[in-house]
């Protein structure tokens, strides 16, 4: 069974209901590519009248994490998957729609063959950049997916 953007966004509802609240939605995914989008407004903003911090991890780390995800699914093993790290640099003020892109889904292929081989953990940074409605980068995560064969 593919993830598609339909399945991830129930996945949402009933696994993550805080980021569904606060308005994040898968918009697109494909093998390696994600995008994921959240729209500033009343319950997800900060004191600044911006989009609350959290709010913006939510949705990058739901961009990687969808790709490891599907290429968990997709190799058909039992295979556990946790963020160990993440960082943050934020550029921009985040008002608007933001949509979250992340490119590195390439990176999950040999880190997934890896733990089967070995049956040890693997580790794999995966970067998400944020861009306001203009193009303008408002802020880019980078997460430290951890992988393990069960």
């Amino acid at each position: 069974m593919t993830l598609t953007k339909g399945k991830l966004n129930k996945f949402l509802i009933l696994k993550l209901p805080s980021a569904w609240l606060c308005g994040v939605r898968v918009g697109e995914i494909e093998e390696n590519t994600c995008k994921v989008t959240v729209k500033h407004k009343w319950i997800n903003q900060n004191p600044f009248k911006s989009m609350y911090f959290a709010v913006q991890a939510m949705a990058a780390e739901l961009s990687s994490g969808a790709l490891v995800m599907g290429k968990i699914q997709k190799s058909n093993k039992k295979i556990s998957m946790l963020v160990a790290q993440n960082r943050a640099q934020f550029t921009k003020k985040a008002t608007g729609k933001i949509s979250f892109y992340c490119y590195d889904g390439h990176l999950i292929d040999e880190a997934i063959e890896r733990t089967l081989t070995t049956g040890e953990g693997q580790t794999f940074w995966m970067k998400s950049t944020g861009l306001n409605s203009t193009g303008q980068q408002v802020a880019i995560f980078e997460f430290e997916w951890t992988i393990k064969a069960k």
